[in-house]
């Protein structure tokens, strides 16, 4: 009989934090600029230059923590991390080790087995390194500083997962989360996001810890799930055949859907940590984390509830809507308009859902305007223009942000319901379609479907279909009668 293992996963998430200029100077954090011109003294290492700590960054980090749970650090300070790579300018990053601002929190997730809890084991400050840009037809590599000093979170979780779906329902927690609070967009394909996935297998029943590696290189979530498949077969493989699982860091190639070696995993005394002398301890008062609570918005369990006492939404509806925090937003702002819930949410539901899916986009990539959304409700409820005509009409909503009114005038595609137009284009499809008449007259109820259907393309989709499939049943009756 073969033997059964347990995955036994931890995470380390960074997260670049909202702010509009970086954790330790007053250069943006604006992403996208030419290379090297977000940049100062500070922020390339310059011998001589001090850093300043941007306050917006604590109170991100510690929203961060309250959301998540944790136990703040009354006294937190920074240190620096040592290590040596092109693109880490003073050869150090400023990071916390020994007092990080918060610690021993925990997430709920929803798994297959029911809710979990994964346990943070601690969330620090610190700042980001620079990028370095491999130049192919050179042979050469280039370094951009403009991400030097973004301020960033990591999020330390306990090896509390077991699964990729675990893991996958862990990160779409914490982005949620940080999203609704305003900390970063969470971006993956950006780097606003990352994981590190740290991964072990054990016999199953065992309690004692395999060896770990550390995955790197994951910017999607489809690839973190496809490394941890991945790695977990590796690691078998390793321990079935009798070999020892070394402890490194592996890189994840998402092309080739296999992972190499970079380097050996490092410990904290590698790094030879030691407080930064130029940055003063942090001290966070009771009544800065009470001002931080207070501004804590509403988040996904309260507007779940919400949206079903207040709109009157189902349930799985209210939890979609919510899902994500762009998305809910658009929600309340259209219904603000429009005063119709239930339109607005068949619509972003329907609708969005299914170009975003076509588009392999997110929900945070939806840059049309609720005014826009309220305007097309507005038209089909008056009767300006048929469902039919209104899908074509979201579409383009949803790809130019159009002013619907405007679109649908310009372009002659208001409802026809002048019955005496209906009628006439009826009896030229009856006429047309002699086969289908006979096929109602002996009793084939689907053939007025067809019928309905033509009159409706002659019409070129404009019309009522409520009228016409009254005329021409009534042509019809009156044909037979």
């Amino acid at each position: 009989m073969s033997r059964q293992y347990e995955t036994v996963i931890g995470l380390e998430v960074h997260v670049e934090l909202a702010t509009s200029t970086k954790i330790f100077c007053g250069c943006s954090t604006a992403f996208g600029g030419a290379p090297n011109t977000h940049t100062c003294p500070v922020c390339t290492g310059m011998p001589g230059s001090l850093p300043v700590l941007n306050r917006q960054v604590v109170e991100y980090a510690l929203a961060v923590g309250l959301a998540a749970n944790c136990q703040i650090n009354r006294q937190c300070r920074f240190d620096r991390k040592n290590y040596f790579y092109p693109d880490n300018p003073q050869n150090y990053q400023i990071s916390q080790l020994y007092l990080p601002v918060c610690y021993d929190g925990w997430v709920e997730i929803e798994t297959a087995g029911g809710r979990k809890k994964i346990g943070i084991h601690e969330i620090h400050m610190e700042e980001d390194a620079g990028k370095l840009i491999h130049d192919e037809w050179e042979d050469c590599s280039l370094v951009d500083f403009n991400r030097s000093g973004v301020p960033l979170i990591e999020i330390v979780s306990e090896p509390d997962m077991r699964s990729g779906e675990e893991v996958i329902a862990y990160l779409d927690k914490l982005r949620m989360m940080i999203q609704y609070l305003g900390a970063s967009d969470c971006k993956l394909q950006e780097g606003s996001m990352r994981a590190d996935v740290n991964l072990s297998v054990r016999e199953a029943g065992s309690t004692r810890m395999g060896t770990r590696t550390e995955m790197k290189n994951l910017n999607s979530f489809k690839a973190i799930a496809r490394a941890i498949e991945g790695e977990r077969k590796r690691q078998i493989e390793l321990i079935e055949e009798g070999k020892e699982v070394v402890q490194e860091t592996r890189r994840w190639d998402d092309n080739k859907e296999c992972s190499y070696a970079m380097r050996s995993k490092e410990d904290a005394q590698d790094y030879r940590y030691f407080p930064d002398p130029d940055l003063t301890p942090v001290v966070i008062s009771d009544q800065w984390i009470k001002e931080i609570k207070d501004r804590q918005p509403e988040m996904q369990p309260e507007k779940i509830i919400r949206y079903q006492k207040e709109f009157g939404l189902p349930e799985y509806d209210a939890r979609i809507l919510t899902g994500s925090k762009h998305m809910a937003d658009i929600f309340e702002e259209t219904v603000a308009i429009c005063e119709k819930p239930k339109e607005a949410s068949n619509w972003l539901m329907v609708e969005a859902m299914r170009l975003l899916k076509e588009l392999e986009q997110d929900p945070e990539d939806m840059a049309f305007s609720p005014g826009n959304l309220a305007g097309l409700i507005n038209l089909v409820d008056k009767g300006v223009i048929n469902r039919t005509t209104a899908k074509n009409v979201f579409e383009e909503i949803f790809v130019h942000d159009t002013d619907p009114e405007a679109y649908v005038e310009e372009r002659g595609l208001k409802m026809v319901s002048d019955e005496g137009a209906l009628q006439k284009a009826a009896r030229e499809v009856l006429e047309a379609n002699p086969q289908s008449v006979a096929d109602y007259r002996s009793g084939k109820e689907k053939a007025m479907g067809f019928l309905v259907g033509q009159t409706m393309r002659l019409m070129k989709g404009k019309a009522d279909p409520g009228l016409v499939n009254k005329i021409v049943k009534d042509l019809l009756t009156n044909r037979l009668s």
